[in-house]
């Protein structure tokens, strides 16, 4: 048995589908609530949803469990209450971690780019304890992030551990299934919205005077590729650590614009708009996975580009009438 937190979220569901096709048995554990997120199990039912405030308890009865995902969290870069941000992204981790520690069961949760803040000390996945402390992010959810990091690889190092356990970077990821998200959605889903409206897609000026408009630059990855790390880790059960998940390729802003209009078959065109004033100084401009370490612990999947993964998710779903996975 398999379990997902968050699993009827964007990543989640993306994971749990791919689970459930291998014909594994599994629980997820998520808030359905009223915005369409059930459609995201809506192909791939669970064994078992259960609501998170069960979890404690369920988790009590010892079930047998081969792995769990933590991949829910509070993911908004937005959000501004610590309090919130340190239970749900510090403190729940850290009951799972020692929950798989003492009963050996393997642990691989969700981290953030977010923790590399500015980019400044570069993008390397190096879990060194001083190079994680040395990282600053630029607001709550990245912190929190960066955190419990910090707490697992020190307990990783003194023996204190799941028998598997990682964490992972992931960067700009986009795919099917993020729809709920709203405000969060990715770029990619935001322009083509645009295009079925008739506008140009609109871009952010850029808010650093060496870098152009359009010329922001960030690591995009296909949520297909994400779910590939996640099953490759399923297989490769001596691989722990930090991970960054990523395509190790930053790409612009424009880049993606352009690969929109492309899929969508319009002709390529941007608007420049001024950044929203609660973004700036909080804003990366620049994002570059390092998959030195992913790659030297036996990953040998081969990255989606980003104008195919692009072409995949406007065309085989964002038009199509049913567009999950």
């Amino acid at each position: 048995m398999i379990m997902v937190t968050g699993g009827a979220g964007f990543i989640g569901s993306n994971l749990h589908a791919a689970l459930v096709e291998r014909g594994h048995e599994t629980v997820v554990v998520d808030r359905l609530r009223a915005n369409g997120k059930w459609r995201n199990l809506g192909k791939h039912p669970p064994s078992r949803l259960l609501p998170p405030d069960e979890l404690e308890d369920f988790l009590a009865t010892h079930p047998p469990l081969e792995m769990l995902f933590h991949l829910g969290a509070v993911s908004d870069t937005t959000a501004s209450d610590g309090d919130v941000a340190w239970a749900v992204n510090v403190e729940l981790p850290l009951r799972l971690w020692r929950w798989c520690a003492a009963r050996q069961v393997r642990f691989v949760y969700a981290s953030s780019a977010s923790t590399y803040g500015d980019g400044a000390p570069g993008f390397d996945d190096d879990n060194a304890p001083a190079a994680l402390a040395a990282l600053r992010p630029l607001n709550a959810y990245g912190w929190s992030k960066a955190l419990f990091d910090l707490y697992a690889q020190r307990e990783g190092t003194r023996g204190a551990a799941p028998p598997q356990w990682a964490g992972l970077k992931f960067f700009n990821v986009f795919g099917p299934n993020e729809y709920h998200k709203r405000g969060m959605v990715s770029v990619v889903k935001v322009k083509h919205d645009e295009i079925r409206e008739g506008l140009a897609p609109r871009l952010y000026r850029s808010d650093q005077p060496d870098i152009e408009d359009g010329a922001q630059r960030r690591d995009f990855i296909w949520v297909g590729d994400v779910v590939d790390v996640m099953l490759w880790l399923r297989d490769t059960p001596a691989a722990s650590g930090l991970f960054n998940v990523g395509t190790g390729q930053a790409r612009s802003y424009r880049d993606l614009a352009y690969a929109v209009c492309d899929a969508a078959g319009v002709e390529r065109r941007i608007e420049f708009v001024d950044m929203p004033e609660a973004l700036r100084g909080q804003y990366q401009s620049f994002t570059e996975a390092g998959v030195v370490r992913l790659r030297t612990s036996g990953y040998v999947g081969q990255f989606t580009p980003l104008e195919e993964g692009v072409r995949r998710y406007v065309q085989d779903y964002l038009v199509q009438s049913d567009p999950y996975q």
